[in-house]
């Protein structure tokens, strides 16, 4: 098995992108229990949403936390939250757990592990907020950024960042 290094570096964003098991599409469908989940977790620990788009299947967001070795913490607070409440609306649908899940009482919901990338400069840090921003357009989802309302772009737009019609015509990441 694999051994996973996370990187706690004090005072530096961090890119995480948390996906649903078998990229089942439930995400968009229950926004506002998301969002509930990431207003509950900002209760315990301090951190900033930098940026965030919310997909079907998966979410990309850059977050600073006050505390460097918070943000697996704050991802397990989300994705608790989001799950337990989550779970009975649930009933009668197709299990997707696995026998480790259901022996860990896990309701396989998100995938056991998440993507994270310690941001390293301010090049790095639009570079990715451009990625987290053009993602639904990548998707298909719609044509133009500004249209998806899962996003912080309409956000970034009005404080002059961004333009309505701006599109990413640089090199396009595959962080999924």
């Amino acid at each position: 098995m694999a051994t996973f290094r996370r990187v706690y570096a004090e005072g530096h964003p961090y890119f995480i992108t948390i996906t649903t098991q078998n990229r089942r599409p439930i995400l968009v469908d229950n926004v506002a229990l998301l969002r509930e989940a990431f207003r509950n977790s900002q209760k315990y620990f301090a951190y900033e949403i930098d940026s965030i788009v919310i997909l079907p299947d998966h979410l990309h967001m850059i977050i600073i936390p006050e505390e460097p070795d918070a943000y697996p913490k704050i991802v397990r607070s989300i994705k608790t939250y989001f799950s337990k409440r989550l779970k009975d609306s649930w009933a009668g649908m197709p299990t997707l757990q696995s026998a480790s899940q259901m022996k860990k009482r896990e309701l396989g919901i998100w995938q056991r592990r998440f993507y994270e990338h310690t941001v390293r400069d301010e090049k790095d840090l639009q570079r990715l907020r451009d990625y987290i921003h053009y993602n639904p357009v990548k998707h298909r989802l719609v044509e133009r950024a500004y249209d998806w309302e899962y996003s912080s772009f309409c956000k970034y737009c009005t404080k002059g960042m961004y333009e309505k019609e701006w599109v990413n015509l640089g090199e396009e990441l595959d962080l999924d």
